[in-house]
């Protein structure tokens, strides 16, 4: 199956993309899967109109779904499908409508079925926001 938001190499069909192509929320907000394998991934969004607060910024909780997404695609690299337990985001500048964010995800460590990931959130290279995940899988199988 082509992927409208995704690479789509045979190198790069892990569980994570096969995720991502049934993440309806995600491709609702326009987010793009750039890269994702080996506890880590990259997405990317631009900010429209709609996502903008009554400050002219983007709405918090639009970055922190880029963040999430990026999280969910870098714990669901290995294959089993994994869950947010809980996650913390930082904010550190403002953006607007146009803006292209991007969020790379990478796993820092995992101990049984719970895990611990960072993300990144930028824009031109500035960063924007700071995310933890911590992460739990909860079934050894993918869903249809």
């Amino acid at each position: 199956m082509a992927r409208p938001n995704a690479t789509n190499t045979a190198a790069t069909n892990t569980a994570a993309h096969e995720m991502f192509d049934r993440d309806q929320a995600s491709h609702a907000a326009g987010i793009e899967l750039i890269d994702a394998g080996d506890g880590q991934a990259t997405v990317r969004m631009r900010v429209t109109g709609d996502m903008v607060n009554g400050h002219a910024m983007t709405h918090g909780g639009y970055v922190f779904m880029l963040a999430d997404t990026a999280f969910a695609c870098a714990c669901n690299s290995h294959g089993p499908v994994t869950v947010a337990a809980g996650a913390d985001i930082v904010f550190l500048r403002p953006t607007g409508t146009g803006d292209v964010l991007t969020a790379y995800a990478r796993e820092r460590v995992t101990s049984g079925r719970s895990g611990i990931y960072d993300a990144t959130v930028t824009h031109d290279g500035e960063v924007v926001a700071e995310f933890r995940g911590r992460s739990r899988v909860i079934d050894p199988g993918r869903p249809a």
